[in-house]
């Protein structure tokens, strides 16, 4: 079975997974008499979700893959946040975006002066820079957002937006002036098993979306290709695998481990800014990120330290979100609760082919548990959708680690000239 899945394309395999994953969205929200786990609505709020988380975890990937570990993603963040607010107030929507990326970029090149030039550790600087930002914010904020109209030492004004699109055919969009048929809509409204609940889904993802959305997914791509396909890349790769090695070839190591952490800060920037935006909160408001920026690393070692696999990890991160943001009677919440049972029993079947006890074992006392707390319990407490990202990347940790792997000099002190 798995020798048959290692020979399908990359593309097929992921269609699979989804497809059965949706298969077990629909079979388990009949348990709990709900609609919200693929439903329109929660597929579209993942998807808002997920993009600052997935713009904090390849901005980590182009640090780390240069060998500078930037857990400083949350403040550069918050620097977003800012700066993409008072961009937009101040010059529109997509001027918002700029600006807050110009302002992650200013905190990945502090990260880079410090750990490139000076040697500091990198887990210091990047604490540094989490600390520091949300000062420098509220700094910013009684020096300049004080001065408009609804602004505060806290918050600023409402931000505009950038506009939205709809794609033709799979969601009803507009082609040349003319107003396409509903394809998607025609199949979830039939309300058929599986197929209604699979287009539901994907017209979450394709109906009204925000440019800035799109921009946002369009860069996974575009890293890929840059890191794999690109001289550029290429360098910076041997930044975070071999950089002696790259220094005797006439790489200039500091010039391009310097330039993958300020992509990474500009990156981080670009979500920051992005929660700013109408798309996820129209404003700028104190404390929003909500360790963000910590879970794009999370995404990022779920990811193995690739793009696609980034993207599959912010998704999944933020579906959960998606699920509880209008979960009212906490029905939904709780038949995740199922759905994580079932996937540890699925680990669990891994675990037992591959003859690997202990993990058999560890999956088994957590599926145990997913189950009592599922059958003895009909909601969750609100906390629990909170946590379920961490919990779902520590199980990745426990259970697939021996797969994942970081670059070999991430984290690793260079200094030019030394063997």
């Amino acid at each position: 079975m798995t020798a048959w899945l290692g020979r399908l394309p990359v593309w097929a395999r992921w269609m699979l997974y989804a497809a059965v994953g949706v298969l077990v969205l629909t079979v388990v929200q009949g348990f709990d008499d709900t609609e919200r786990l693929t439903a329109v609505t929660s597929s579209q709020a993942m998807l808002r979700w997920a993009v600052p988380i997935m713009l904090a975890g390849l901005g980590g990937l182009f640090s780390e893959r240069a060998g500078i570990v930037n857990i400083g993603l949350e403040g550069m963040l918050i620097l977003g946040t800012w700066f993409g607010a008072w961009g937009a107030i101040n010059y529109g929507g997509w001027a918002g975006l700029l600006i807050g990326m110009i302002g992650g970029a200013l905190g990945g090149l502090v990260h880079a002066i410090a750990t490139v030039s000076f040697g500091v550790d990198h887990i210091i600087s990047g604490v540094a820079i989490n600390v520091t930002a949300p000062g420098l914010a509220r700094f910013l904020s009684s020096e300049i957002l004080t001065g408009h109209e609804g602004g505060s030492i806290t918050q600023s004004p409402r931000t505009p937006g950038v506009g939205r699109f709809t794609f033709p055919f799979l969601a009803g969009g507009d082609l040349f002036g003319w107003k396409t048929p509903d394809v998607g809509g025609w199949f979830t409204n039939k309300d058929w098993f599986f197929v209604s609940d699979f287009t539901g889904l994907a017209r979450g993802l394709v109906a009204h979306v925000s440019l800035a959305t799109m921009i946002a997914f369009a860069l996974v791509p575009l890293s890929a290709w840059l890191i794999w396909r690109t001289r550029f890349g290429l360098r910076l790769r041997i930044c975070g695998e071999h950089p002696v090695g790259g220094e005797t070839q006439g790489i200039n190591i500091y010039l391009y481990k310097y330039s993958g952490v300020v992509i990474s800060g500009a990156l981080a920037g670009l979500g920051g800014a992005f929660i700013a935006s109408p798309e996820l909160s129209g404003i700028y408001l104190e404390g929003q990120t909500n360790g963000r920026g910590f879970i794009g690393l999370a995404a990022l070692i779920f990811g193995n330290w690739r793009p696609g696999g980034i993207m599959a990890g912010a998704l999944l991160f933020g579906y959960p979100f998606g699920v509880g943001l209008r979960d009212l009677d906490g029905s939904a919440s709780h038949a995740l609760l199922l759905v994580n049972t079932i996937a540890l029993a699925a680990v669990l079947a891994w675990a037992l082919s591959r003859h690997r006890r202990i993990d058999a074992a560890i999956a088994a006392g957590l599926g145990l548990g997913a189950a009592v707390s599922y059958f003895l319990s009909t909601t969750v407490p609100d906390w629990w959708i909170s946590i379920l990202p961490f919990v779902i990347v520590l199980v990745v940790l426990v259970f697939f680690s021996q797969r994942l792997r970081m670059p070999r000099a991430d984290g690793l002190p260079y200094r030019r000239g030394e063997a």
